[in-house]
Formats: structure tokens, C-alpha cells, sequence
């Protein structure tokens, strides 16, 4: 499917980014993995070039996209040694500090800004001339419960969250013609190393129900980690082209499909985040 593509994708040294990296490879694709921590992308590295075809090129930076330089540094770098660039997969992230917004480090709560939402940003200006040159392009950005609801006590992470998803529809608007798809994809709650984070935190820190709801999920075993690569791997390959500007479920939504109703999906503000007025819920007394 990613055959003669190449792919950036960061946060890939771990969780969901390395899985995303195994489907890319497994389906041909050459990959420039990008991570904060050296150690562990050394050894996704190593891991996905066991079982890569001959001819496949898989490479690793480290990068902190927090950072307009190494931004700048590592996209030049997949520029030259790929030659190309195609697929974007914006999923390093993080929870930031976690408490009451008056009580948390505010250090760390515009730290969490600056990788969630400014890196992705980045990361998109310094590819967004290429794309256009090239007129081709695909964004996969990743949301997170944080976009759909409150999630009081992990504030950063919240608000960063609905703001990436709104960046990804305004992005792809301002690209439309040019052959760019820029989509949010909702992973669901996985088992990974953010949901030990939660519960190393404690209740006091997250909040009763969001604590005894990590409990739960750790027992269940959470979203398919699996299922949620599997849309990555689709929003990078040509069955999802003309698909666009949407924050798109793996677990819930029907994506598959997706393709035999490109344009009626063009045509709707369904599957983004808008707001909900009171007629939506049959309130008489609140809307004109």
C-alpha cells in the first residue's frame, strides 16, 4: 500500500507512533522515526529493520518538535537521504502536568502546549512547501479523548488536544486543491505507557472518576492498539484520498467505507468537532 512512499512519523519510538511505524514498513513504506528519547528510538529502530524488504530505507532522529531548529533539521535531513516526503504522522505527545490549573506547574502545563500542539504545528509549516511543490500530501494528526471532553485535572493535555484537532481542519482547508489530506485520528484509550502514567499519578492528582476509569481500561485491556494503526496505515494510502478535514474514530467510526462516499463526506460537517446548540437536544427555550 506505502510502497515508494516515504513517511515521518514522530513519537515513533514507542506505543501507538511504533506500531504505526511496523504497519508502515510492513507495507513498504521508507520511514524517518523521530522521538525525544535516543535509547528507546534506537531500539525501534533496530526492531523494524529485522523485517523490512530489501531496498527499504527506515531512519531515526532524535527530535524534540518542540523546537523550531530540530524541526527544521530533521525534515531537511529526510529530504536529502529520502528524497521525498509524503506521509506525515504527528502522534508525539504528551499528558503534562496533572492537578488543579491553579496548583500545576505552569512550566510544564505551557511545556505540554509547546510539544502538542506547537510541534504538530511545526512539523506541518516546514512540510507544507513540500507537499504543495509536490501536490501530494498526507496529515495524520493524532487527537485524543482531551478533543471531545473535558478532562478536568490534566488541563494542558485537554485543551491541547481540542486545539490540534481544529488546526487539522483548518490546515486542510487552506490546502484544499493542492492534493493534501489532513485528517485527526481518535485512537481510543490504549493500554500504553500514558495510562501507567495516570495511574502512577493517583486519583488526587487526575481526579477520582478519570482514576477508576484508567483502572477499568487497564483491566478491559483498552482500544485495539492494532485497529488504530490500521487507520493510520489507511489515511496514508490512496484508498482514503479526498478524505478530509475530519477527526475520525478508530474504534467507532465505519472508515472502511469511507471511500464510496467521498463526496457526500465533502459536503457535511459531520465527524468534527463543532458545537452543540440546544435544538440539538431538543431544548425549545436556548437557540432561535
Amino acid at each position: 500500500m506505502l510502497t515508494n512512499k516515504v513517511a515521518v512519523i514522530t513519537g515513533a519510538n514507542q506505543g501507538l507512533g511504533l506500531e504505526i511505524a511496523k504497519k508502515y514498513a510492513a507495507a513498504g513504506a521508507n520511514l524517518m522515526l523521530c522521538a525525544r528519547n535516543g535509547v528507546l528510538l534506537d531500539s525501534a529502530l533496530k526492531e523494524i529493520k529485522q523485517h523490512i524488504a530489501d531496498g527499504q530505507i527506515i531512519l531515526a532522529q532524535q527530535v524534540d518538535i518542540s523546537k523550531e531548529k530540530e524541526v527544521s533539521d530533521v525534515v531537511e535531513s529526510t529530504l536529502r537521504q529520502l528524497g521525498a516526503c509524503h506521509i506525515l504522522v504527528n502522534n508525539a505527545g504528551i499528558y503534562g502536568p496533572k492537578g488543579n490549573v491553579e496548583d500545576v506547574d505552569w512550566a510544564e502545563w505551557i511545556k505540554a502546549i509547546e510539544i502538542n500542539v506547537c510541534g504538530s504545528v511545526l512539523m506541518c509549516r516546514e512540510l507544507m512547501p513540500h507537499f504543495k511543490k509536490q501536490r501530494y500530501g498526507k496529515v495524520i494528526q493524532l487527537s485524543g479523548g482531551g478533543a471531545t471532553n473535558p478532562l478536568p485535572k490534566i488541563s494542558a493535555y485537554a485543551v491541547s488536544k481540542a486545539a490540534i484537532v481544529r488546526f487539522a481542519e483548518t490546515l486542510a482547508e487552506e490546502v484544499r486543491g493542492f492534493g493534501i489530506d489532513v485528517n485527526a485520528l481518535a485512537p481510543g484509550a490504549l493500554n500504553t505507557r500514558m495510562l501507567e502514567e495516570v495511574l502512577r499519578a493517583g486519583p488526587e492528582a487526575v481526579g477520582k472518576d478519570f482514576y477508576e476509569r484508567s483502572l477499568k481500561q487497564k483491566e478491559s485491556g483498552g482500544a485495539s492498539i492494532d485497529r488504530a494503526a490500521e487507520l493510520a496505515l489507511f489515511l496514508a494510502s490512496s484508498h482514503s484520498d479526498g478524505i478530509t478535514g475530519k477527526l475520525i474514530s478508530a474504534a467507532w467510526d465505519n472508515w472502511e467505507e469511507w471511500p464510496n462516499h467521498i463526496s457526500e463526506l465533502n459536503k457535511t460537517d459531520a465527524f468534527t468537532l463543532r458545537r452543540i446548540v440546544g435544538r440539538d437536544r431538543k431544548i425549545d427555550w436556548g437557540d432561535k
